[in-house]
């Protein structure tokens, strides 16, 4: 057994292509070798701003040998009336590659047919993977490709070097004007020179005393520890962030950090500011004190070591002034002009072109949070508050920090309020109305700032129904499958429970859809979207999408409790005596059904216990009485095993009832009153779920 190497040298590949493009390097790689009968080990990936790596253990030398059975034409059609070959079993037996004597009739269910053992011998594995290599390196994909020259291949950067190597032999191939080899390259400055190789094991250690370091891990590490001493040397450390280690991380093939200053008149600009400034421009870190204030200084990651530290420096310092100016600029600017202000000139914005402008926006989700205040119960001071927020939550858009730097959205707004006065819960909602921006992202901590993201989320999704802007398949460009899921966090994480048809109702009304069957119709579209995420979310937990189904169909506008009654009755479905009570049910509703009603409608019904002719009947009716209490006091206290465990005690009531009586009797009020005894029933377990959609 022996390892493969292939190193794909480039020029400068963007940060974030490298990770992805390994991954699917690494996977193309082994399915290829895998459908090419080729054994092989686990694989291992390196990668570099100037090289892609891919290293497969325990490569076998060659393919298996296979012998398969092959079946031709009729023996019929093969032989004539004396036994003898005839064309059809030549031309076969030429086909498989066996004399004509090594021919044999199989019986098969269609009749005899001609049969012969192929044999396949396997091939080397070198030369299939000279084969192999060239296509999975084309296949690699990127956001964007490039060509280059007048070649008619296609990568995200040019192609300079390829090294692809079995043990210590090279794997000989040609890409467009390359050829594969045992050579690859050092640090494009400090050690430019080629590298051979003589075996797959030295590729790292030659690398790493070129001053390459490919195993991203090893690398990243470095990059840590070396930032870690450069900002504790600046009497700091550096803010966490996971993310812009790694971009860094995939910008050098050998990280240098190295600090530099900037005046502190700059820091009158807001922390946030001067960070994004320094971060998404330049990738630079900013340093904080031991009190988390900011320090005027940073660090940056070069990929070289300068000779003189000082003048590198410099260099940056005098990069990041430009920056700072800017913001500076910006700033001062911004506080010139009021909040209120601002938010005129939102009429000028168009939010999208079917929806009209971001003022108007605001206006719409100001009245639905209105709605969404009022339910809570909490006063007039959190409505005042959340309309207040509503109103100035968009009127950063139009401020030239955040035409500058777009992510800060949201977070000047609750900097902007701040320096006007506003209560501190409105400005927090200005920035939290926002969240969640992506999967696992902190949600709102205020309660103004919670309903104001509902609000905002639920106009965005109402709106986009409401003009056919519907997600189809993996197409959602206005992100409204993430807006759903965050609307149901929100609401789990504050407690938050209201009729989901009515906030639907009242975002759609603000879009003025007074058709009534027009407006029902995307009522429930929109119901069952933000149905479909929950259920999503669940399935993610990993319960049962039949246990989903019941009850996100019966308590769906109880989403901080689904969760809990999800879990509940998963238990009560693990029970050996669930299933008799599923049984039982679903006839309850099937009967129901078959007399042409709904349990909503039968449960409307008056009983009349003198129109009871069996003791059954009397027996289910006083059960469910007081079971239908206990029940009502358990969900009350949000007891659903409890309320699961008390509706289960009226499975032998049903069973009795249904075979002491016939529901559907020749006697229509007697079977109106046995049906409106069901439809109660039905009733009752639809407090906690639909048992219909259960899978016994």
């Amino acid at each position: 057994m022996n390892t493969l190497l292939l190193e794909i040298g480039t020029e400068e590949i963007p940060a974030g292509y490298i990770l992805p493009a390994l991954e699917a390097l690494s996977a193309t790689l082994s399915k290829k070798l895998t459908e090419a009968r080729i054994q092989h080990g686990s694989s291992q990936v390196y990668g570099t701003p100037r090289r892609l790596t891919v290293k497969v253990e325990d490569v076998a030398p060659k393919q298996p040998s296979v012998n398969s059975e092959v079946i031709g034409p009729p023996a019929k059609i093969g032989f004539d009336e004396d036994g003898k070959p005839t064309m059809a079993a030549r031309k076969f037996a030429e086909k498989v590659g066996v004399p004509l004597s090594k021919l044999t009739v199989k019986e098969t269910p269609k009749g005899e047919y001609l049969s012969a053992e192929k044999s396949e011998r396997g091939l080397a594995t070198r030369t299939l993977l000279k084969e192999i290599l060239p296509r999975v390196i084309l296949a690699t994909p990127f956001p964007k490709k490039m060509r280059w020259a007048d070649l008619d291949i296609e990568f995200a950067r040019p192609i300079h070097t390829i090294l692809a190597m079995l043990g210590k032999s090279v794997v000989a191939f040609k890409l467009g004007n390359l050829k594969s080899g045992r050579y690859t390259s050092g640090h494009s400055f400090m050690a430019p020179a080629k590298i051979k190789l003589d075996s797959t094991d030295e590729y790292l250690d030659k690398l790493r005393a070129a001053h390459v370091e490919a195993d991203m891990g090893a690398r990243k590490k470095i990059l840590e520890e070396r930032v870690a001493n450069v900002a504790a040397e600046l009497g700091g450390r550096i803010l966490p962030d996971a993310e812009l280690v790694d971009i860094n991380n995939n910008l050098v093939e050998y990280p240098i950090p190295v600090a530099g200053k900037f005046d502190t008149e700059f820091l009158e600009v807001p922390d946030e500011v001067l960070i994004n400034a320094m971060r998404e421009h330049q990738k630079y870190f900013a340093v904080v004190d031991r009190n988390n204030n900011l320090m005027p200084c940073f660090i940056a990651v070069n990929n070289t070591a300068a000779r003189d530290l000082a003048l590198s420096a410099t260099g940056h310092e005098r990069v990041i002034r430009a920056r700072l100016a800017d913001a500076q600029f910006f700033y001062q600017g911004d506080l010139a002009v009021t909040n209120d202000e601002r938010v005129e000139k939102l009429k000028k914005v168009v939010f999208q072109a079917k929806l009209g402008t971001v003022f108007e926006k605001s206006e719409r989700v100001a009245k639905i949070a209105e709605v969404l205040a009022a339910s809570t119960q909490k006063g007039d001071e959190l409505k005042k508050q959340v309309l207040r927020a509503a109103r100035l939550s968009k009127s950063d858009l139009v401020s030239q920090v955040v035409g500058e730097f777009p992510k800060l959205q949201g977070v000047m707004g609750r900097i902007y309020a701040g320096i006007a006065g506003e209560p501190a819960e409105v400005a927090a909602a200005i920035e939290e109305h926002y969240r969640p921006v992506y999967s696992g992202a902190p949600l709102p901590e205020t309660l103004v700032g919670a309903i104001l993201s509902i609000a905002d989320k639920m106009d965005s999704i109402c709106g986009c129904f409401s003009v056919g802007l519907i997600p189809t398949g993996a197409s959602d460009p206005y992100a409204l499958r993430r807006q759903g899921i965050g609307i149901i966090q929100i609401m789990n994480a504050k407690g938050l429970s209201f009729p989901l048809r009515e906030l639907i109702s009242c975002s759609l009304e603000q879009f003025g859809k007074n058709n009534a069957a027009e407006s029902d119709e995307l009522i429930e579209k929109v119901y069952a979207f933000l149905q479909n995420r929950i259920s999503h979310l669940l399935a993610e937990e990993g319960f049962s999408k039949d246990v989903i189904a019941a009850i996100v169909s019966a308590a769906g506008d109880d989403i901080p409790n689904v969760r809990s009654r999800v879990n509940a009755l998963e238990l009560l479905k693990a029970r050996p005596d669930f299933e008799p009570l599923a049984v039982g049910f679903k006839r309850v509703v099937n009967i129901i059904r078959k007399s042409g009603q709904d349990a909503e409608g039968a449960a409307l019904e008056a009983v009349d216990m003198k129109l009871f002719e069996h003791e059954s009947e009397g027996a289910l009716f006083e059960e469910f009485k007081a079971v239908n209490q206990r029940v009502s006091e358990a969900l009350e206290t949000e007891s659903f095993n409890r309320a699961l465990m008390e509706i289960a005690s009226l499975r032998d009531a049903v069973d009795r009832f249904f075979d002491g009586v016939m529901v559907m009797a020749r006697e229509p009020g007697i079977r109106r009153n046995r049906l409106a005894l069901l439809g109660h029933i039905a009733a009752l377990f639809g407090k906690v779920a639909d048992f219909s959609k259960l899978s016994a």
